[in-house]
């Protein structure tokens, strides 16, 4: 069989990498683990797991035109002509799939980034100011963990300049194993803040995890740090332990390699100046936020690290959006006009929580417009839990937030705390929180959605922006890594 030109896999380079047995041979031009997200052309990978099996939907994936699947089993209701790849054990297929698609990419530079948040934003701006300098790829959404990596590999083709990955964890010796898997040019730790703290005992032992990106960095690999946190001494420490080739710093620090010198913070982006290896940059970020001014230098310092021009990264970092559920603003039509809502629904921390707070602040309101913050329970906080969520109400207070919108049990603590006329509506569901928000709502209000996606607040974002929340995808509302 010809190779076509768009080929992502054929069945022997698959067969080569993974083992197991080609039943007709196929050609890929993409991979893909879920029937609902599959596109013409796909092999569909059968993963097995607690609550599915992929086996059950193999037909529907040949039905929607994947061109070929891998799998443990043939399904008996299978054409027995179907093009298949049989194997032992499909996730470890997965796996070795994503390691053979490393192979192909030590020509390129490999750039993976991890870190307590902001590690998406990153991730997605690296990918807009990279691919004006070469042709680059990147981890879709949050394909992030020991299924997401592999997967977000297996879909890189061998001929980009670029691969940035994103790696995710929320127990030790997760990022050990991820590491191994992308084998990183470029390891980059956005900051450390409190998160998953119902497994780690301070932030200092999630610097730890985190520091574990540098197990499997490539020979002569470059460590990207915040210079600005207190555990960075401790990152470094690990990085030069590793035998990382080289550190490169960022943040407002007088030492940071990549510094901030001034910035003017404006509701619809900042002006930033900042000195770096390449000399003194001015340049505009169209995100808005303290914490954005801070990743644009991560950015920076990771192009310096893979070798690209970081004069024209700078430049090109006015055409940055945010993410989907990750500040991703949109205006929405109501009765007499437009409100702004502020999607943030993706996960929340403590730390991305005052951010995000900071950030609706910010926002010039219409006239009768409100300010208003709807918050969902913040996960795996352990014990701490309740105290995490009461302190909200100290920073909704010092922002002047006009209202506030509760779903989750957590969420309850926080409640008990808000003063009356600050109180919105409570409700332990998010599905129902939507019901009761939306009538409130009125033309000129700038509203923010945020929470651990385990509360499934983009139930609440659907319902804002007039969608049917039932035909919400479930891989849209199970919770994430971080």
């Amino acid at each position: 069989m010809e190779k076509n030109l768009d080929t992502l896999w054929t069945s022997q380079e698959a067969a080569a990498v993974v083992g197991g047995d080609v039943h007709a041979p196929w050609q890929a031009t993409g991979v893909s683990i879920n029937t609902r997200t599959l596109r013409a052309g796909d092999v569909f990978v059968a993963l097995q797991g607690p609550h599915a099996d992929g086996h059950d939907w193999v037909t529907t994936a040949f039905e929607k035109g994947a061109s070929a699947a891998l799998v443990c089993h043939r399904p008996p209701v299978l054409d027995p002509d179907a093009p298949v790849l049989v194997v032992n054990d499909t996730m470890k297929a997965l796996q070795a799939l994503g390691a053979g698609a490393r192979h192909r990419l030590d020509h390129a530079r490999v750039i993976a980034v991890t870190g307590s948040v902001g590690k998406t934003g990153v991730k997605e701006a690296l990918k807009r100011v990279l691919s004006a300098q070469g042709k680059t790829a990147a981890s879709e959404g949050n394909l992030n963990n020991q299924w997401g990596l592999p997967l977000s590999l297996a879909r890189i083709p061998g001929d980009v300049d670029f691969a940035v990955l994103e790696l995710g964890m929320n127990h030790a010796g997760e990022l050990t194993a991820l590491s191994r898997i992308a084998r990183p040019h470029v390891c980059v730790i956005t900051t450390i803040a409190p998160a998953h703290t119902e497994f780690f005992t301070s932030t200092q032992a999630i610097a730890d995890a985190k520091a574990e990106i540098f197990a499997g960095a490539a020979p002569g690999a470059h460590a990207v740090l915040n210079r600005d946190i207190a555990e960075f001494e401790r990152l470094s420490a690990a990085a030069e332990a590793a035998n990382m080739g080289r550190i490169t710093t960022f943040g407002s620090d007088g030492k940071a390699d990549f510094r901030l010198l001034d910035c003017h913070l404006r509701a619809d982006g900042s002006e930033v100046t900042a000195t770096t290896p390449a000399g003194q940059l001015s340049y505009r970020l169209a995100v808005p936020g303290y914490h954005w001014v801070i990743n644009s230098l991560c950015v920076l310092a990771s192009v310096f690290a893979a070798g690209g021009d970081v004069e024209q990264a700078a430049q090109d970092l006015a055409g940055v959006a945010a993410p989907a559920g990750r500040g991703a603003r949109l205006e929405i039509a109501t009765k007499g006009g437009t409100f702004l809502l502020i999607d943030e629904s993706y996960n929340a921390s403590p730390a991305s929580m005052g951010t995000a707070i900071a950030v609706l602040a910010a926002q010039p309101v219409g006239p009768n417009g409100r300010r208003i913050a709807v918050l969902g329970d913040m996960l795996e906080l352990g014990e701490d839990a309740p105290n995490q969520h009461a302190r909200l109400n100290e920073v909704l207070a010092a922002h002047d937030i006009d209202r506030v919108f509760l779903a989750g049990d957590a969420m309850h603590h926080l409640w008990s705390a808000l003063p009356g006329p600050r109180r919105g509506a409570y409700e332990r569901k998010a599905a129902a929180l939507a019901a009761v928000l939306c009538p409130t709502l009125r033309a000129g209000d700038v509203v923010m959605v945020k929470g651990s996606a385990g509360v499934h607040m983009g139930r609440v974002l659907a319902a804002l922006k007039g969608l049917d929340i039932s035909h919400l995808e479930s891989s849209q509302l199970r919770a994430g890594e971080a």
